[in-house]
């Protein structure tokens, strides 16, 4: 089967494709076999997506001749942790990965940080594969070379810049995944249009109800414009100097409201969604947005994607002032000021310091009810 898209991110010798085709998933194996060259893999997989789709890609191995073992951990956020992560070096240490070994991410955006953290550490760094089989992932995670896990301390501060040296996408993949789950991706994918591409942004108005309800062809689209963004910030600014911190719109606020809420009331897409919200307030009360249609249509695309648009809460004044304390360990954090990606109009951000946080809590508190 041909692979209708190919995404290149430009690194220069590090540069790799994106592979994105329906029914890729069964050629997994012919497209890896030749970066590995016959090194043995791990293939690192959250349990559900092992059950699903592992035989697919353990046949796709075994038809290219990749000598390989599937390990895998509980599916969810809370494997994201250096404890999951040492239990799979030990799985290493166990399946004989060496030096010239690879590690296969197989999974969601939890598979892919915590995989490519552990392939980033394990001898000091091996060949890593990402094999997203989530919306969320194939869009943004598997994308660009972050890993990392979670701690105590905040939501992927510990972690290291791992490129894969490809990323395989099957679309088709997103129809075993639970409604909310997919619906969560679609903020990322929404997101790509404010910071970058009006025109994608109002493809997605046209086709919105074809997203929300998984249309494969709207989705393999959406699915390609959205790496082929991520890709250009990624050959722009690899370790995210610049740039690439646009693609933390709606972010900041989101991992406050995520960690505020023990990783358990949203799921990141859901977050973020709030967080866009919260962002473009914030740019209103600050005078770098002037167009009131940005807002209302973000706030539209958000509702026809079904996502929540609000935080509910009792207390809204004293968990705005929490949240903006929390955005204080923010891993973006720059000499102790607050740095939000705010949108100036459709398809344009800038990342501003912020000092003010009573603009910051009044920002939080306008997506509360």
């Amino acid at each position: 089967m041909s692979t209708p898209h190919q995404v290149n991110v430009a690194l220069g010798e590090r540069s790799y494709p994106i592979h994105i085709g329906a029914g890729l998933l069964a050629q997994a194996g012919a497209l890896i076999a030749p970066l590995i060259k016959g090194s043995r893999a791990l293939v690192i997989a959250d349990a559900t997506v092992a059950k699903h789709h592992g035989t697919t890609l353990t046949a796709s191995l075994n038809s290219a001749g990749i000598a390989h073992a599937l390990v895998t951990f509980p599916a969810g956020e809370p494997s994201k942790s250096l404890s999951t992560a040492d239990l799979l070096w030990q799985a290493c240490a166990a399946n004989h990965i060496d030096r010239s070994g690879a590690i296969i991410a197989f999974g969601g955006g939890v598979s892919g940080d915590l995989a490519g953290f552990v392939a980033a550490a394990w001898m000091r760094g091996i060949n890593f594969i990402q094999i997203p089989t989530t919306l969320l992932a194939m869009v943004d995670s598997s994308v660009g070379g972050k890993t990392g896990v979670n701690s105590a301390a905040g939501k992927n501060l510990i972690g290291a810049f791992k490129q894969p040296r490809c990323v395989v996408i099957d679309p088709r993949l997103v129809s075993t995944m639970d409604g909310r789950e997919y619906r969560a991706g679609l903020a990322e994918v929404l997101k790509y249009g404010v910071i970058k591409d009006p025109n994608f942004f109002a493809w997605q108005e046209a086709h919105a109800e074809a997203l929300a309800t998984g249309d494969p062809t709207a989705v393999a689209y959406a699915v390609a414009e959205s790496c082929r963004i991520k890709a250009w910030y990624v050959g722009e600014d690899e370790t995210e100097q610049g740039v690439r911190a646009h693609l933390n719109y709606g972010h900041t606020f989101g991992h406050a409201l995520e960690r505020e809420t023990k990783y358990t009331r949203y799921l990141h897409g859901e977050a973020v969604g709030i967080g866009m919200r919260m962002a473009a307030n914030l740019a209103q009360r600050l005078g770098l947005l002037k167009d009131a249609t940005l807002v209302a249509r973000q706030h539209a695309l958000l509702q026809r994607y079904q996502l929540p648009l609000a935080h509910t809460t009792d207390h809204k004044s004293a968990l705005a002032e929490t949240l903006t304390k929390h955005c204080l360990l923010d891993k973006k954090v720059a000499a102790g000021r607050m740095r939000f990606v705010l949108p100036t109009a459709m398809g344009m951000v800038e990342t501003h310091e912020i000092i003010d946080g009573a603009a910051v809590a009044s920002a939080f508190a306008s997506a509360f009810e």
